[in-house]
Parts: structure tokens; C-alpha cells; sequence
């Protein structure tokens, strides 16, 4: 779905933390800030706004 390259390189745009790839979201490691960031068409949108928060 999302290159793995690319993966190692993403970052948590709110906090600078890692990214992991799970169902379709890119989750945010820090669970402090416990954004997700949806992938459409196989294109990550690491935008704050198009955020959700998840537990």
C-alpha cells in the first residue's frame, strides 16, 4: 500500500514522532499525541487537519 521506504522517512507532522502503518492509517507512535493520518490511493495525507485522534 505505502512504500516502505517512504514509511522509514514519514513523521507525526503535530509531534515529529514515527509513523506506523495499521489498517489503512498511518498511527503516530507518541501516545501523547495519538493522531492517525489516513493513506488514499495508496498517498499518506500527513496533513494536522485530516487528523483523527484513536486510543
Amino acid at each position: 500500500m505505502v512504500d516502505p521506504i517512504l514509511l522509514d522517512i514519514l513523521a507525526c507532522p503535530a509531534c515529529r514522532a514515527d509513523v506506523h502503518l495499521q489498517e489503512g492509517w498511518l498511527k503516530c507512535q507518541n501516545p501523547g499525541c495519538a493522531l492517525q493520518y489516513p493513506v488514499r490511493d495508496g498517498i499518506p495525507v500527513m496533513l494536522v487537519d485530516q487528523a483523527q485522534p484513536y486510543s
